[in-house]
């Protein structure tokens, strides 16, 4: 993708950085139990993408970092799956139970 292609998209993901050759996107959830749950929730849509992302899990702090290794940088299916993510997090609610697919390895 070229600078300007980046920053577009960017631009168009409220709370999403860059850092170097990687999109980050930290949320706080109220507790651990919270963010753990969240996390699971990320398991579908990255299988589906297979596309996985970095993920850093700090007491209730969760941090998503995506790039695309093979490319060695940042491709579309990272911002795709930033958008998937986002989407997540805005429809993500206490106690809510993700199916977790079994992955294809």
């Amino acid at each position: 993708m070229s600078e300007s292609e980046i920053s577009q998209r960017l631009q168009a993901l409220p709370n999403w950085k860059r850092d170097g050759q990687t999109i980050k996107y930290t949320h706080e959830f109220k507790n651990f139990v919270h963010a753990v749950s969240f996390v699971n929730c990320l398991i579908s849509p990255s299988e589906k993408a297979a596309h996985h992302p970095d993920i850093l899990i700090s007491y209730n702090r969760v941090t998503i970092s995506l790039t695309t290794h093979d490319a060695g940088g940042l491709t579309r299916q990272d911002f795709e799956l930033a958008e998937t993510i986002s989407k997540l997090v805005r429809e993500w609610m206490p106690g809510n139970v993700c199916l977790v697919v079994e992955g294809s390895g």
